[in-house]
């Protein structure tokens, strides 16, 4: 089986889990009878703590021969937490499971982008195809997930993302390659990871990059915790809010398989203002309760709000990081991006739900305008530097 679907196999089996959890898991939380507020700590806390344990993990799994082994024991552990949510019964027992899941999970997609980035390069195709693999099987869990829980219980959302972890897992062991995580073979001691992380905070380009990015996704944080709430609280049933969050991945998919050579020409740094704009535009309509009609053109705009940012911010990345610090490059992306603060926005959003409603996502419309004039100071510092290198040749 060639690499490219051996990926997209992998991806598949991570996101049909997180597909079903991350529209669901403040329902899960809410039939506990958790209030937004709680509901939003529980929820920011793994991200919150990313800052933290990010980093920690990418250093970790840089210490291994195989980059397909951390990834594995990770996938356990998610796996050995969800089930310990199912004895949780208080709120300090499902936050702290949670936290361990999801500070585990986190690190799954970063460390294995790097192992799918650097096989695209090698092999020839292109990363979008099997990343949109594991987002099409993220929109199949969302629309899954919200048909399955019109009429199954809430319980059911945690033995679905218990079974797809332990598919992970699986699938990491048996799917992913064995690629080394250094050419040579061997491993690095600790005092150098920790040296090429350093380095990378010391990086003001490094850092103006991963912080714009943040930023911009920072501002989903609304969307993740309280979307279905909201549309909820508008009278939409879980199958149609389900199908919104699929529409939304499916633009994604749409943007990872089709636009390909639009992407190249574009350049990461104007794939991260596009996102940027975007999320201005899209925070902004569904603060005011837009109706469902307008709700699925609204929601397209996660091809840009989320892909292009995203898959800008991956190029950028790599670009600006040495080799021998590819992963835990990518883990500070993820950690700032998917991490830290959106861990603020989320906890955030909370208090947010419970005073103004659908009026939250204005704070976030605030949140994509600070990373977007970080992008565009980002674009003008690359464009300075090419002009600067067509001086030279000169």
């Amino acid at each position: 089986m060639p690499n490219a679907a051996r990926l997209g196999l992998f991806y598949a089996a991570l996101f049909i889990g997180s597909g079903a959890s991350s529209p669901n898991a403040g329902v899960w939380f809410r039939s506990h009878g958790l209030s937004g507020v709680a509901i939003g700590l529980i929820l920011a806390a793994p991200a919150l703590g990313r800052a933290f344990t990010g980093p920690v993990v990418a250093l970790w799994a840089d210490g291994f021969k195989l980059r397909r082994t951390p990834l594995t024991l990770l996938g356990i552990g998610v796996t050995v937490c969800y089930v310990g949510l199912a004895f949780g019964r208080s709120f300090w027992a499902w936050a702290g499971l949670w936290f361990l899941a999801q500070s585990l999970f986190l690190n799954l997609s970063p460390l294995a982008d790097v192992i799918a980035l650097r096989r695209a390069r090698a092999e020839g195709f292109n990363y979008g195809w099997p990343r949109g693999i594991g987002s099409a099987a993220f929109v199949v869990a969302n629309v899954g997930s919200g048909m399955m829980l019109r009429w199954a219980p809430p319980a059911s959302l945690l033995v679905w993302i218990t079974v797809c972890a332990a598919l992970a897992t699986l699938a990491a062991r048996w799917l992913l390659p064995p690629d080394p995580v250094h050419e040579a073979g061997h491993t690095l001691p600790g005092r150098e990871r920790w040296r090429g992380i350093g380095a990378l905070l010391r990086d003001p380009t490094f850092m103006l990059a991963v912080i714009s990015v943040g930023l911009i996704q920072a501002s989903h944080g609304f969307y993740y915790g309280f979307s279905v709430l909201v549309w909820k609280a508008q009278g939409l049933g879980s199958d149609v809010c389900g199908l919104l969050w699929g529409f939304a991945v499916a633009a994604e998919v749409a943007f990872l398989w089709l636009l390909e050579p639009w992407r190249r020409r574009v350049g990461p740094e104007r794939l991260v203002l596009i996102g940027g704009v975007g999320a201005l535009v899209r925070w902004t309509c569904l603060a005011f309760s837009p109706p469902l009609w307008l709700l699925f053109p609204i929601q397209a705009l996660h091809a840009l709000t989320f892909t292009a940012t995203f898959v800008g911010s991956l190029q950028l990345v790599e670009r600006l990081a040495p080799p021998a610090s590819a992963s835990a490059a990518q883990t500070l992306n993820s950690v700032l991006s998917g991490g830290f603060l959106i861990g603020f926005t989320t906890m955030a959003s909370g208090k947010l739900f419970d005073a103004v409603g659908a009026r939250g996502y204005l704070a976030m419309t605030g949140v994509a305008a600070l990373g977007l004039v970080g992008a565009a100071c980002l674009s003008l510092l690359q464009r300075g530097r090419n002009v600067a290198a067509l001086g030279d040749r000169a």
